[in-house]
């Protein structure tokens, strides 16, 4: 078997084996809702619901606010309590609409009914997949129906599906493909129909050969779907890497895939416009990982948008007593949380607890330049430079060093025997640049 990989990166410590034969396991809506506004990249979202009303099961209680935007729709029968602002992941704080869960679990009309979409045309699907409120379920958040309805809608020769999972311990994605495959599929031919001239391209990591060799099954007969083995590393989900390895592209932080012919789904993403186009189903629960060692049943759950992620790891039988951290993602990208009292957004991916912290329990040293961050960018930036320009704030010079280039993907910190939060810096030199560039 012939891998595909890109240039550089990392190699982690997977800790999938955990959670990976965990099948996918659904569980029931908590009594308080919460429903944030802000669930994607865009201009939020605009509530059309206020304190007192009845909601039902799918029914929108936020409309897309723009053409960056997306909607929100309630999980639950109930009544709405309140509008109000909530903590969300990262510290910040957002508009959330709170609903009184009634236990009716009463649907709008037509909700998850079975639609033939033989006759949709290609316009069609990307209006279904926008009003579902359906965004890049792989972590970025992004509008689809924006994603696959690009200006150059005809120049688009392939469409790659990242069903690499790349970062440790996550196997939500692993779980769907093995489970949901006959479905993801669906959910590919109909994306293919608003693509006329593209091909799909599965990418799957060589440490999943139970999906590869699913999915090499399923689509033998199919002339416009095939599947691409990737060779695990690290970041091999991320776009621009995922695109040089199976198309030998190369994409930069001023170009969009589409530049290049490409446009990058990942496999949740496709289950979540099956069920949009097939079952008339608006995007109202997501698959997550809950897992690492200091999680008691490490487990993949099938959650209702709007529950809390103290609710969902106590559904998957709550954490030992010695964890002292959580995370938000995966351990290379993933966000720290000091309270778990988080909604679930379409975005969540998972929830890991550790009884060790890694990251803190090493002191930082002085940069001692030995070049390892330069060696295992993917992005092929000298990492160090950019963190010595940033530190004297000379960001004029980061941004000549091609920091804008930074993925945050995390391999230099990893890497670094200093523990010099390389990543961090980065972040902090590319959100000075975005906000000079703004005064200007």
């Amino acid at each position: 078997m012939k891998l595909k990989s890109f240039k550089k990166g990392a190699h982690p410590y997977e800790g999938k084996e955990l959670a990976k034969d965990s099948p996918i396991r659904r569980i029931p809506a908590q009594d308080l809702m919460v429903y944030p506004l802000f669930q994607h990249i865009g201009k939020p979202a605009k509530a059309v619901v206020a304190p007192g009303d009845r909601v039902l099961v799918g029914q929108i209680i936020a409309e897309a606010d723009g053409f960056i935007s997306s909607p929100v729709y309630s999980s639950v029968s109930g009544t709405v309590k309140s509008i109000e602002k909530k903590l969300l992941i990262g510290g910040d704080s957002g508009d959330c609409i709170i609903v009184e869960n009634d236990g009716k679990d009463e649907t709008v009309s037509g909700f998850s009914e079975d639609r033939d979409p033989g006759s949709l045309s290609g316009k069609e699907i990307i209006d279904i997949v926008q009003k579902a409120g359906i965004v890049g379920l792989g972590g970025a958040g992004f509008p689809t129906s924006v994603k696959i309805s690009p200006k150059n809608c005809d120049g688009i020769d392939t469409l790659i599906i990242n069903g690499s999972e790349c970062e440790p311990y996550l196997t939500a994605d692993y779980r769907l493909m093995l489970e949901k495959s006959d479905e993801i599929l669906k959910g590919i031919k109909t994306v293919l129909k608003a693509l006329p001239n593209a091909k799909a391209v599965i990418g799957i990591e060589n440490n999943k050969p139970d999906a590869i060799k699913l999915f090499e099954q399923k689509v033998s007969s199919e002339d416009r779907i095939s599947v691409c083995p990737l060779k695990t590393k690290y970041p091999q989900g991320g776009e621009r890497q995922l695109i040089y390895a199976v198309t030998h592209r190369k994409i930069n932080s001023k170009m969009l895939p589409a530049d290049k012919g490409c446009i990058v789904l990942n496999t949740a993403t496709c289950f979540a416009i099956y069920e949009a186009v097939y079952k008339n189903m608006p995007l109202v629960h997501k698959v997550m990982t809950i897992t690492g060692e200091a999680v008691n049943t490490p487990c993949n759950l099938d959650v209702p948008l709007g529950v809390s992620h103290s609710y969902v790891l106590e559904a998957a039988g709550g954490a030992k007593e010695d964890v002292i951290k959580f995370i938000s993602g995966g351990p290379m990208m993933g966000i720290a949380m000091s309270t778990l009292e988080i909604p679930v957004t379409k975005t969540s991916a998972s929830i890991l607890a550790f009884s060790k912290d890694d990251v803190a329990a090493l002191p930082q040293s002085a940069c001692i330049h030995c070049g390892r961050c330069v060696t295992h960018c993917p992005q092929n930036l000298v990492v160090q430079m950019l963190a010595k320009s940033i530190r004297s704030e000379n960001f004029e010079k980061f941004e000549s060093l091609g920091g804008m280039e930074c993925i945050e993907c995390g391999c230099c910190s990893y890497v670094c025997p200093a523990k010099i939060p390389l990543t961090q810096l980065c972040k902090q030199g590319k959100a000075k640049v975005r906000e000079m560039r703004a005064a200007k």
